[in-house]
């Protein structure tokens, strides 16, 4: 089965609350799943890595064989592809796993898009980061100053 990925990650600040955001389409276009999820204080590149690996696993989980991503990061589409180096080691850990991922589909492809042909990931990113946010302050809230 053949299907289209986008995925996005975010953080406001950098790191900041940060969230993912995906979408799964069949060929046709319909959407077969979606994630939006916080994932707590982290860096911009952190989440994008990060929801690109939860799209890849779910497209595993829905029996996806040929994929094709559509991400907005550059750095990301081009670290992956083995294009731009990695000098952080905690992105270059992602991008392992991410390639391990990719590998797992007869054939898979990953490519740059401008934000606006990436929309729906990001409208999602942008929920896990609403949500990232709300449990930062849930927890500020529950800690005492004087603890």
């Amino acid at each position: 089965m053949r299907a289209r990925l986008h995925t996005d990650g975010g953080a406001r600040g950098n790191p900041g609350p940060a969230g993912i955001g995906v979408v799964l389409e069949s060929e046709s276009g319909e959407v077969m799943a979606e994630i939006a999820r916080g994932i707590g204080v982290t860096t911009n590149n952190v989440a994008e890595y990060t929801a690109l690996i939860a799209g890849l696993e779910l497209a595993l989980e829905k029996g996806v064989s040929d994929l094709d991503v559509r991400v907005d990061s550059e750095l990301v589409a081009q670290q992956v592809r083995g294009r731009w180096k990695i000098r952080n080691d905690r992105l270059r850990a992602l991008a392992v796993r991410a390639r391990a991922l990719l590998g797992r589909f007869a054939s898979a492809d990953i490519a740059h898009v401008p934000r606006a042909l990436n929309a729906g990931a990001d409208a999602l990113a942008n929920q896990g980061m609403d949500a990232a946010e709300l449990e930062a302050d849930t927890d500020l809230g529950q800690t005492s100053l004087y603890e």
